[in-house]
């Protein structure tokens, strides 16, 4: 079971930067390309809302879309799915199962092992890479 993170509006707010909370809190989306695509060294991506480890940077690839994609999230129920209907289309919203942050979206058209790429608005996500 996960243990919930909830905070109110005002303090979501004064966390995360205007656009973070539109994407995170509002389930808003940032342009394409237009966030650092972050590096492509070993480590981990955690949620910018709680800091809830969500994507290993292993399984990160470049699917072209201008957003970061992963093919898997980490093990475990941090990361959760439900049906978002909006723009006139059915997706599969991702969000942060701690803090219900919105993170992006999956489709079924990433690279094996899962078939499935994660697509995630890198204003959700915070980079750590590996002490080495």
């Amino acid at each position: 079971m996960v243990e919930k993170v909830i905070k109110t509006d005002e303090e979501w707010k004064s966390q995360l930067s205007d656009l973070g909370y539109k994407v995170m809190r509002k389930h808003g989306t940032e342009r394409a390309f237009t966030h650092d695509d972050f590096p492509k060294a070993p480590g981990m991506f955690y949620c910018k809302g709680c800091g809830t480890a969500v994507f290993d940077a292993s399984t990160k690839f470049d699917s072209g879309t201008g957003w970061p994609s992963f093919y898997a999230p980490v093990e475990g129920d941090v990361v959760a799915e439900s049906v978002d209907n909006s723009w006139f289309m059915k997706r599969t919203e991702v969000h942060c199962n701690v803090c219900d942050g919105h993170l992006g979206h999956v489709f079924p058209d990433g690279p094996q092992p899962t078939g499935l790429r994660y697509c995630i608005n890198g204003v959700a996500l915070e980079f750590e890479p590996d002490e080495s």
